[in-house]
């Protein structure tokens, strides 16, 4: 089976295991952590790094990274494909990105992503028995399924709806061109602003919260973990009710003290024998220059 094939048909299975239909999909990264379990975390990374998945064997645990972008379209996709590794078990090589060489495992996880993001069947029910179509119509594509013109693009004339020619032509176009010139730019800059933030795992600052309201967590943890000030943290903790306990300081019993055996016989003597400061010799003023 070919890596395009293996991705469609592991994506097909995924909406069908989370009963997804072929609607569109809303946030990836919410969907992942509960449908798989896995922590998912936007990171600030350098300018060339999308996204990677790390993977624990010894404690059977996995991770998905991704990196804060002001292109929302690309952080869904790369989602979806770190998504692809993880259902592949894939053992993936990080550096293995580069256009030059793209693997098996690489290809049929792009297959996956865009299969994933817009799914055939939904791209269809979508679009009818529309014909002859227009960049208008890919921006409602685009927009709908909020993937990026390119994998649009690719959907659209695997569907049969454009051919080769026409998909190469769209291939070049972005999705903030497409958004300004169908009027729907400030859904778009809603949409970067969101993929531009940092974002916590879901479970991992759950747990730090329920720490904080027990007191044993600092509010500076929590403001470090959310990548905001710590007067943001407290005020939200504290405005969603979340102020951490006071731990009851619980005193012993004298009763329930040991007896102290303490021998002062060597202080005893010390305290009785000769007094040396008084028989220091005075100093005169003279004496002393």
């Amino acid at each position: 089976m070919s890596a395009e094939a293996e991705g469609r048909s592991a994506a097909e299975r995924f909406r069908e295991e989370q009963h997804l239909g072929v609607q569109p999909l809303g946030d990836l990264v919410a969907l992942i952590e509960q449908a798989t379990g896995i922590d998912v975390a936007v990171l600030e990374a350098d300018q060339d790094q999308h996204g990677l998945m790390m993977r624990d064997p010894q404690r059977d645990a996995v991770f998905i990274g991704v990196a804060c972008t002001s292109r929302p379209m690309r952080q869904r996709s790369t989602l979806a494909h770190e998504l692809g590794h993880v259902l592949f078990t894939d053992v993936t090589d990080n550096s293995a990105g580069a256009w030059s060489h793209r693997s098996h495992e690489e290809i049929r996880a792009d297959a996956f992503a865009r299969h994933l993001l817009i799914p055939i069947e939904g791209l269809r029910e979508f679009l009818g028995e529309r014909e002859l179509l227009s960049q208008s119509v890919l921006s409602e594509v685009v927009q709908r399924f909020l993937v990026s013109p390119s994998i649009a693009a690719i959907a659209l004339c695997q569907a049969g709806y454009i051919d080769a020619a026409t998909k190469r032509e769209w291939l070049a176009l972005t999705t903030p061109q497409l958004a300004t010139r169908f009027g729907w730019s400030d859904q778009y800059r809603a949409l970067r602003d969101e993929s531009a933030r940092r974002r916590a795992p879901q479970r991992l600052l759950a747990r730090a919260i329920s720490a904080y309201a027990e007191g044993v967590l600092s509010v500076q943890a929590i403001a470090t973990l959310r990548g905001i000030t710590r007067q943001e943290a407290e005020a939200e903790l504290r405005e969603a009710g979340v102020v951490p306990s006071e731990q009851p300081v619980e005193w012993a019993d004298l009763t329930e003290l040991p007896d102290a055996d303490v021998d002062l016989a060597a202080l005893d003597a010390a305290l009785e024998g000769p007094d040396h400061d008084a028989a220091a010799p005075e100093v005169t003023a003279g004496e002393d220059g």
